[in-house]
């Protein structure tokens, strides 16, 4: 726990905003937006134990394409249920 508290500390620091969610049984993922990129920092915990055993990041790019507001009907079609 230790190891992601002094994450979120040393974001907070660096005035760079996050969203916390838990989306896995094992892990707590830090969502970083900044410009033109988008981090997923996912702190991963075995068992039960409160203790970091392992950290994953992935990282989003933009290519600075920009596209207009239909372009959500493509969101919508293709990933509807």
């Amino acid at each position: 726990m230790n190891k992601v508290i002094e994450f979120l500390n040393k974001l907070e620091k660096a005035n760079i905003s996050y969203v916390l969610s838990k989306n896995r049984d094992f892990s707590l993922t830090v969502s970083i937006c900044v410009h033109g990129e988008r981090w997923e920092v996912d702190f991963l915990h075995e068992n039960d134990e409160l203790e970091c055993s392992g950290v994953w990041v992935e990282k989003f790019k933009s290519d600075g394409q920009i596209f207009s507001e239909g372009e959500l009907d493509i969101l919508f079609r293709d990933y509807s249920d």
